[in-house]
């Protein structure tokens, strides 16, 4: 009998010391906690990493309960953040798909507990792709510092290299891009010494010399026809002009541009004269979502750099047949930024071909270094257009893409203390309703505090990028580049 007695005493400890303390508030607050980060009212797919955070005031301890529409509950406890346990949040979110999940959150202050009004976080039906793939840069100018393309899976805080430019001496890695979130066809700049146009497809990998006697420069801003046969680039003459402000740091200006497609069959450059005109600056190639169409940014060229602040880009658009590669006679413009007194750039359209999402600022090209650059929709069925105010900040949104399914973006943004980009992810619904967004949540929320890298170009991935970074050295070192041809129209 003693023994069955022992038993049941050491049970009933073991569940105790697993079981977390009930905490008794003394000070009910009626306003949502303010936390870092700002989860609160977001809108998140099922399978998200788990949106640990901390709150933005002095305390000794924290509680918080997260609790399902069907009563299924987490609770965390915490010194210096709530760190939520990944088995229990990915069950907890997949089986309130489409519900909410509502947050109580108590900080203990001077032995005090005080209890802040709960929150809601909605969880989406629509799912969300795999992960995001970024650069992660140091804030340089001219020196090439450490710097990778990374992936990151989006249902855990899994973070790994995709490559890094210590694999090769005195070289910068940028412009990765991919055929509609397809990780198997790629493609990445390596600048430099023995460097090239990295090409993935079809299961090969081959380093590009894309510099020909016809072309103004090497293949610059990248973007895949939806076939995978096609990726349009942009050629430019680059140069960075310091500004004498405090306020205002660094301007990269296009002295001369133009546009080609790369045909990955015949491995040529297809130029269209209405493309590389003398008059005009033409940059950012984006191929609609059906393929039979090219949208761009061109600008009437200005004296560079006297002139800069002048050059203002539109939107446009010009037909491509994809069976001939051929491009049409046309321009049409489909945004004209100039009557706004403003410039567009980065065009991307939705997967289901309802919209362009753009960058749109005061002037140039390059508005990762413009502190009113905001995002905005194009509507294509109606032609209405409007600045996203359910995502845009005081300081810089810039970069952005579409998940496969059209039903998330994400976008970059120096929101947090306006010197570097971070990744943030919205919803957008079938009929238009965009939600807060979310900031990719970290394991420490810390991370963004400490951490003196942005999150360059985030684009998503639905599956992992495989890809051996020696096969790429190797190339390089054995200069085993293979030189793009010229066809022109």
């Amino acid at each position: 009998m003693n023994r069955y007695i022992i038993i049941f005493w050491a049970i009933l400890l073991i569940v105790s010391l697993n079981c977390k303390q009930q905490i008794e508030p003394i000070t009910i607050i009626q306003e949502v906690p303010n936390i870092f980060p700002d989860y609160t009212g977001v809108t998140i797919p099922a399978t998200i990493a788990p949106l640990n955070f901390k709150v933005e005031a002095e305390y000794s301890a924290l509680d918080a309960i997260f609790k399902g529409e069907n009563d299924e509950t987490i609770h965390v406890q915490g010194k210096q953040y709530i760190k939520i346990p990944e088995k229990k949040w990915s069950r907890l979110l997949s089986n309130n798909i489409g519900d909410s999940i509502h947050v109580t959150l108590s900080l203990k202050q001077d032995g005090k507990w005080q209890q802040y009004k709960p929150f809601v976080i909605y969880i989406s039906k629509d799912s969300i792709d795999f992960g995001i793939a970024y650069r992660l840069i140091a804030p340089g100018y001219e020196v090439y510092s450490k710097m990778g393309i990374y992936q990151r899976e989006l249902s855990s805080f899994s973070q790994k290299a995709i490559f890094e430019n210590t694999l090769m001496t005195g070289t910068c890695v940028n412009c990765h891009s991919f055929c509609q979130t397809d990780p198997q066809k790629m493609t990445f700049h390596i600048r430099g010494n023995k460097g090239g146009t990295v090409l993935l497809s079809n299961q090969k990998i081959n380093l590009l010399k894309t510099k020909t006697q016809n072309t103004l420069s090497k293949f610059v801003y990248p973007y895949w026809h939806p076939s995978g046969n096609y990726i349009s680039f942009s050629l430019n003459n680059t140069h960075q002009v310091f500004h004498s402000s405090k306020s205002e740091r660094v301007e990269v200006v296009d002295f001369a541009s133009d546009i080609v497609v790369y045909d990955l069959n015949n491995n040529e450059a297809i130029a269209c004269e209405k493309l590389m005109r003398d008059s005009v600056f033409e940059t950012f190639p984006t191929f609609s979502s059906n393929g039979q169409a090219l949208y761009f940014c061109a600008a009437a060229a200005k004296d560079i750099p006297d002139s800069y602040k002048e050059v203002k880009y539109n939107l446009c658009s010009i037909s491509f047949d994809p069976k001939t590669g051929t491009l049409g006679e046309n321009i049409d413009t489909l945004f004209f930024a100039e009557g706004y007194n403003k410039s567009v750039s980065f065009p991307r359209p939705s997967p289901d071909g309802k919209y362009i999402m753009f960058t749109l600022f005061d002037y140039g090209n390059f508005s990762i270094w413009h502190k009113e650059a905001d995002l905005w929709l194009l509507d294509l069925e109606s032609g209405s257009c409007r600045p996203i105010d359910e995502v845009n900040s005081t300081d810089t949104e810039s970069y952005h893409s579409w998940s496969s399914n059209s039903r998330w973006f994400v976008f970059s943004s120096r929101r947090i203390d306006g010197l570097y980009t971070r990744s943030f992810i919205a919803h957008i619904s079938e009929d238009g309703l965009i939600g807060k967004p979310f900031l990719l949540p970290q394991e420490n929320p810390d991370l963004y505090q400490e951490m003196m890298e942005s999150f360059n170009i985030p684009e998503f991935i639905n599956k992992k990028v495989k890809i051996n970074p020696n096969t790429i050295e190797n190339l390089a070192q054995k200069d085993k580049n293979m030189q793009v041809g010229y066809r022109k129209l």
